[in-house]
């Protein structure tokens, strides 16, 4: 097995990285979508003893859930601060998020509550395919019809981690010209407003961090570094987002050879030996959990990237590296389309639109409305 980094063979443009980021996840999110409530028992009855690899196997279609739905209202918010930003209007980021997410929340049939306002209908609004109830997580719903825009220090649902606030954020690390505290911020801010559990926050804004190095041009074992570190250096960071990181990266193989998962010399990391064999289903929720809070369904859509890198004879191409991570991302008996979304936001991040299977986009759910928010992201972030 060859130990070369795992490097794309171009560097992709910032479109693509955008584009390939919401299609990957979407992708991710609708083959697991298909699972979410299954044992890897009866996903095994189904689909055979290697579990749902290809969306060939689902012969009446899929479709992509409420992550799919709220990561493109997480764009829609970033693109309207955005606007007033080009236009030399100052706004409050973290209220357009609000706004936008209260416009996701009258689109699963639920009311804007009082006191909350009433937002104006954009163009993402518009679209019959994200009017439907597509499994919601209960705390998104639920801070959200309490009509109070939820802090940090006022939280909505202070007790709920759930990963309602992971799924939707790779977004905020699609933004360029901004330094990493800005992103981790900006994501953290907006997870609070629908959970107030300080691993909902923080597990959110390690993974749009994770994104950001990406852009930024980084490798995935610097990205998965970097979210180390960060984790590592705060003194506020729960201890089970630590430890959740440290398994995957262990047991994806991509600790470095001096067995810090910390450790700073890039030369370590190109020298990790990779895993010795991929974790079943069973051992990767004992080890990793079953997805369904916050840390747990970072942790697993982490190591379903990494320990997929590399094959027998080097690193696989990126369309073969896609595929296989989301299978191991989605075959478990767990949260499969946000650990899958994951997955596929953190590989359409890296490779951009290169690691997209063609035939897998051709099942894919309107992915003419993921364009086109792609789109309005790539418009406001090169003006």
């Amino acid at each position: 097995m060859s130990n070369s980094p795992v490097v794309p063979a171009a560097v992709p443009s910032p479109k693509s990285r955008i584009h390939g980021c919401l299609l990957g996840g979407a992708l991710g999110d609708s083959l697991g979508y298909a699972v979410e409530f299954d044992s890897i028992t009866a996903i095994r009855d189904r689909f055979g003893a290697a579990g749902l690899r290809d969306f060939a196997a689902l012969d009446g279609g899929t479709h992509f859930s409420d992550d799919t739905q709220m990561t493109l209202y997480t764009v829609d918010g970033l693109v309207e601060a955005l606007e007033w930003a080009n236009a030399g209007v100052g706004a409050d980021a973290n209220a357009c998020l609000w706004l936008a997410y209260l416009r996701w929340l009258e689109t699963q049939g639920i009311t804007v509550p009082d006191p909350a306002p009433r937002p104006q209908a954009r163009w993402i609004d518009r679209q019959p395919v994200l009017r439907h109830r597509r499994s919601p997580g209960k705390a998104c719903l639920s801070g959200l019809a309490t009509g109070e825009m939820g802090t940090v220090y006022r939280p909505v649902n202070p007790d709920s981690k759930g990963c309602g606030t992971v799924m939707r954020s790779a977004p905020f690390g699609l933004i360029p010209h901004i330094p990493a505290e800005a992103v981790y911020k900006l994501s953290a801010d907006a997870a609070a407003l629908t959970h107030g559990h300080p691993s909902a926050r923080q597990s959110a804004a390690i993974f749009s961090l994770l994104i950001h190095t990406l852009v930024q041009g980084g490798t995935l074992q610097a990205a998965a570094r970097t979210a180390a570190e960060h984790v590592r250096s705060d003194p506020e960071a729960v201890p089970e987002l630590q430890e959740r990181l440290d398994a995957a990266l262990r047991l994806a193989g991509a600790t470095p050879a001096n067995g810090s998962a910390v450790d700073k010399n890039a030369a370590d990391w190109a020298a990790a030996p990779g895993p010795a064999a991929l974790l079943s289903p069973e051992d990767l929720v004992r080890e990793l959990g079953e997805g369904w809070v916050a840390e747990e369904a970072l942790a697993v859509g982490l190591y379903a990237v990494l320990a997929t890198a590399k094959g027998d004879h080097g690193p696989l191409p990126p369309v073969e590296h896609f595929k296989a991570a989301v299978a191991v991302a989605v075959n478990h008996s767990g949260d499969s389309d946000s650990t899958g979304s994951i997955a596929g936001n953190i590989l359409g991040a890296y490779y951009g639109e290169a690691c997209l299977p063609a035939d897998w986009l051709e099942a894919l759910e309107a992915p003419e409305v993921i364009r086109g928010m792609a789109d309005q992201l790539v418009s406001v972030t090169t003006a």
